[in-house]
């Protein structure tokens, strides 16, 4: 770390450590577009705008099981809303077909099948009635909802809500790269985003040694053959997670290293605060870690165009 210290002019690697902890982000990096991706929300509703509609009907009808057979046996598409409803996901409309135990003691099942194209009456019936016992008869009936369209953009919006975990870390590498695409622009040199082994070669005729053929490098730099390759992660909690990346980065650093490749981790959060120990192990063993802090002073460039 001797060039990173030279570059922010600090005298020892003790004070770039200190420096390195005092500037990291524990207020987070939370952006607008982290809360929910309302494209993928939307996306998810439109194609079963019309079916929604359709069902519409239902709300405050006495007999749910008879109003929906009959509508399915007029406008059978109505069914393929039903999984929307209840906020289920099936890789596609053969594999729309659900096991419920009936008898819970005997343990006896009743399959639904919600993917029928065109139902004769029986099996319309059947769906209708799994329509009702899942709750949504109730639901229904009762007007506890005055649109379902409406009622399904909530259920996207909660299913889109487990996505947050993967968004703080897309939240992370899109901030790093607006670094490197401004360094990138300034320098004249090209990028890759999650580049692979094959990429590299695809695009640089550059023959690269993995450990895995599934291996992606978060962001690679080509300064006239010499790759430069990035890390991207941000930790706003602790946890046992930060110690295995540190280790698991010793020997990435390493790995490349050995292939005359640079290897550049940029981490930041407010996990590292208690968890410094397993990170000053890297930094006392790796030539590059970096903060956003570190980006913003403009030490990218500085390591690029050394």
């Amino acid at each position: 770390m001797k060039k990173i210290a030279e570059i922010l002019k600090l005298k020892s690697d003790d004070e770039l450590f200190d420096y390195l902890i005092d500037t990291l982000k524990i207020k987070g990096i939370t952006q607008w577009d982290y809360f929910v991706n309302w494209d993928k929300v939307y996306d998810n509703i439109v194609p079963f705008e019309r079916e929604l509609n359709l069902l519409n009907i239902l709300i405050g009808k006495e007999d749910i099981e008879k109003e929906l057979t009959d509508l399915i046996l007029e406008y059978p598409k109505v069914i393929n809303a039903i999984p929307l409803l209840l906020a289920i996901r099936f890789r596609n409309k053969r594999e729309q077909k659900i096991n419920i135990i009936t008898n819970p003691i005997n343990f006896e099942y009743e399959l639904f099948d919600l993917s029928i194209s065109i139902p004769n009456e029986l099996e319309a019936k059947k769906i209708a009635i799994f329509f009702n016992k899942s709750g949504l008869g109730e639901l229904v009936k009762d007007k506890k909802i005055k649109n379902l369209i409406d009622y399904s953009t909530g259920v996207e919006v909660g299913l889109d809500s487990n996505g947050r975990k993967n968004r703080g870390g897309h939240q992370m590498e899109k901030l790093v790269e607006g670094y490197i695409q401004q360094v990138c622009n300034s320098l004249n040199l090209p990028y890759l985003k999650e580049a692979t082994a094959k990429s590299i070669k695809e695009h640089w005729n550059i023959d690269l040694k993995v450990d895995k053929s599934s291996r992606r490098i978060d962001y690679v730099i080509n300064k006239n053959r010499e790759l430069f390759f990035f890390e991207v992660n941000f930790y706003g909690g602790g946890g046992s997670k930060l110690k295995s990346t540190a280790t698991e980065y010793v020997k990435m650093n390493e790995y490349w290293n050995d292939q005359n490749i640079q290897f550049i981790w940029i981490t930041d959060g407010a996990g590292w605060i208690k968890t410094q120990k397993p990170l000053r192990e890297y930094f006392d063993k790796a030539e590059y870690l970096l903060n956003l802090e570190m980006l913003k002073s403009g030490i990218l460039n500085k390591i690029l165009n050394k």
